[in-house]
């Protein structure tokens, strides 16, 4: 393996709006591309954001809503204060220092997939 690797998760969604309003919307990430085999054929795409890469898809077979992930950021509370100003209508999300040493934010998308943005406490 080369030393510049990258993961990208890929998240079951299953109402390309109400995606389109986390993701794009509230989030905060932008749409880089998008591909449907034809015409009324399920959506698969990339959104990011910030060097942060996801792949979101409506086919049944690449994965099941319901994912946990974990994206480390330089500053979740600057993250936590720009959503909250969005006073998105579905979720209020918290920050929490944990016993393990992060300050963490947690948010679920409207399919059941857990996102965590995360970094090392003492980076603050």
């Amino acid at each position: 393996m080369g030393t510049n690797q990258t993961i990208i998760p890929v998240l079951r969604i299953l109402d390309v709006d109400k995606a389109k309003e986390f993701y794009i919307g509230w989030l905060g990430f932008s749409i880089d591309w998008e591909h449907r085999f034809g015409e009324n054929f399920p959506l698969y795409c990339q959104v990011s954001r910030d060097g942060i890469i996801l792949h979101l898809t409506e086919h049944y077979g690449d994965c099941i809503p319901g994912s946990r992930i974990r994206i480390q950021l330089n500053d979740v509370r600057q993250l936590h204060h720009e959503l909250r100003e969005k006073d998105y209508r579905y979720y209020k999300p918290g920050v929490e220092n944990t016993e393990w040493g992060t300050i963490e934010m947690s948010v679920t998308d409207p399919f059941g997939n857990h996102i965590v943005f995360t970094q090392p406490a003492n980076a603050e």
